[in-house]
């Protein structure tokens, strides 16, 4: 295990690499993102942020389709997958250069389809990684290649945080698996060509209970279920059955019995990515408000000369400056840690849980200061303000909630 590095050690400026990656990025926005989304704006289907949605509540296809273009693009351009090791086809970048291009994307997106040209849950990501040579070229090179899309299936209609308590029961026939149980509460479940899911193998072995299996979404036994409509009204949420699933024994991800990790990897990379996100879309937001308080005249004078108004302009700065700051110190010392090594540094839990709720806690507060200062149109369905005010509520309980991100923190302190 590697030590923490002290305070005058930590370098949290972007890298030569980073800085070049979003310029790239901003080119690729400019020449590749904004005719598409000029062409989308044309058809009828919604937006990105709040597309038009089917009969089954699912997202309008051709809004998902324009996102997977966007995926498929930026792969090709060498965008999409900067956080993935090199050797494995990715840029091979550490959490404080990934916080400062995912700050630049979602800065310079907004709410638009430049959010689909980074890898999100729906593309690859640290747990993939630990797929078998033999699955390699059938499941992480076409994610990479953003060629196919997938999903991450842990949390059950009754269990979430718990993840020991889940249902979803794995057993061995000959050399191969059988998968039978229910996922809900699943991102990007309607499109998913295939899914990482987290099922019982070892029961009452504690955190060596659980595993992860690479599962084809045709094959026999995987139905897609109902959606479930959530505050985000993105129609990318919903449920996932599993009956008599058979998977054979190299769509096992890492060992048998590495599921917990594997999970807590994935779980953890979400949590370390709200630094990034939440400082971007802070910025963006910000920007917005500034510029409203500039031009919004009340009384004949523009209401950013009003007392009450700076000073929501200044909390707001003052949120986003401190959770930035905070994170991408916390980012540094991930990477002196092993941000995702397996088994995970006894300080790691900590820290990625203080990324998470002090970015949450803030951006919420972001958020809805913005809406005040935008007044009526901040509260207009489908407004940047409004969305990211469903979002930023939203964030609050995804990848474990801001109450269980107190318990670990508490935990890393008491521990002996």
């Amino acid at each position: 295990m590697r030590d923490v590095p002290t305070t005058a050690t930590r370098d949290i400026a972007p890298s030569d690499r980073a800085l070049d990656h979003v310029a790239r990025f901003r080119t690729f926005l400019d020449t590749e993102v904004a005719p598409l989304e000029a062409e989308l704006h044309t058809a009828g289907a919604g937006t990105p942020a709040n597309p038009k949605l089917d009969d089954r509540g699912r997202m309008h296809p051709l809004v998902w389709e324009a996102r997977r273009e966007v995926q498929r693009r930026s792969a090709k351009a060498g965008l999409y997958n900067p956080h993935i090791p090199a050797e494995l086809g990715g840029g091979g970048f550490g959490r404080v250069e990934m916080q400062h291009v995912e700050e630049f994307v979602y800065r310079e997106s907004g709410l638009g389809l430049g959010l689909a040209a980074l890898a999100w849950t729906e593309g690859a990501n640290p747990a993939i990684t630990h797929v078998s040579d033999a699955a390699r070229g059938r499941y992480l090179d076409p994610l990479l290649a953003g060629e196919v899309t997938t999903a991450f299936a842990n949390t059950e209609r009754e269990v979430g945080t718990d993840v020991l308590a889940m249902g979803t029961r794995a057993r061995r026939d000959g050399s191969d698996w059988i998968l039978d149980g229910t996922k809900a509460w699943i991102t990007n479940a309607h499109f998913a060509d295939f899914v990482q899911v987290v099922a019982v193998t070892d029961p009452g072995a504690g955190t060596r209970s659980l595993s992860m299996f690479l599962v084809d979404a045709d094959a026999e036994g995987f139905h897609r279920g109902r959606d479930i409509p959530t505050m985000l009204g993105d129609g990318l949420t919903g449920e996932l059955h599993l009956d008599g699933v058979r998977v054979p024994a190299e769509n096992v991800v890492g060992e048998v019995g590495d599921g917990f990790s594997l999970a807590m990897t994935w779980i953890n990379w979400r949590r370390m990515c709200r630094g990034g996100m939440c400082a971007g879309w802070g910025q963006w937001l910000l920007q917005r408000a500034t510029e409203r308080a500039r031009t919004r005249e009340s009384g004949g004078r523009p209401i950013g000369d009003l007392q009450a108004v700076q000073h929501l302009l200044a909390d707001m700065d003052a949120d986003v400056f401190a959770a930035r700051s905070s994170s991408l110190v916390g980012q540094a010392e991930l990477d002196a840690l092993g941000p995702f090594d397996i088994p995970a540094h006894r300080d790691l839990p900590r820290i990625v849980s203080l990324i998470k709720i002090v970015n949450d806690e803030a951006f919420f507060r972001v958020t809805d200061r913005a809406v005040q200062i935008h007044g009526g149109t901040g509260l207009l369905l489908g407004s940047p303000e409004e969305k990211l005010f469903r979002i930023a509520r939203n964030l609050r309980i995804p990848a474990g909630t801001v109450e269980i991100q107190r318990n670990a923190i508490a935990r890393g302190l008491l521990r002996p």
